[in-house]
């Protein structure tokens, strides 16, 4: 069983991690930013915890599987990531931000079950592939432009 502590750790590193990849899209002026990306990452970490107690309080009684409730996340936070792409005559928009939602509740899901390192490590890897790989970006042609 989780201790009190273990649980505020847990959310607290969440929040730190979704954050710093939230403020990428902040900083870009992206519709979901900061506190979206900390209350996705939150709420995946939230249920991920839940999903952990409740396998622990019924596990002499039935056969409850864990993983369930987190597969219910990725599933619903589609449907959030699709409302921040918008289809434009120039092309399509919100697609890095709708991604980095869903990496975020990834992050949480993991942060939530205890696997720490994979979080973290996953917080950094998005924060380059925000922040550094738009300066790449810059530097490959972009097909059709003359």
């Amino acid at each position: 069983m989780l201790t009190d502590l273990d649980i505020i750790m847990r959310l607290t590193l969440t929040m730190v991690l979704s954050g710093l990849i939230g403020l990428e899209r902040q900083l870009h002026r992206r519709a979901a930013g900061l506190r979206t990306h900390m209350l996705v990452s939150m709420g995946s970490c939230l249920i991920m915890l839940t999903s952990l107690y409740v396998f622990d309080i019924y596990k002499d009684k039935a056969a409850p599987d864990p993983a369930r409730i987190a597969a219910g996340v990725i599933t619903g936070i589609g449907f959030l990531g699709a409302g921040t792409i918008i289809r434009e005559p120039e092309g399509v928009r919100g697609l890095t931000t709708a991604a980095s939602l869903w990496v975020v509740a990834g992050i949480g899901l993991a942060v939530g079950c205890g696997f720490f390192n994979a979080g973290i490590y996953t917080t950094v890897l998005t924060v380059i592939a925000l922040f550094f790989m738009r300066y790449i970006e810059g530097f490959i042609p972009e097909e059709g432009k003359k």
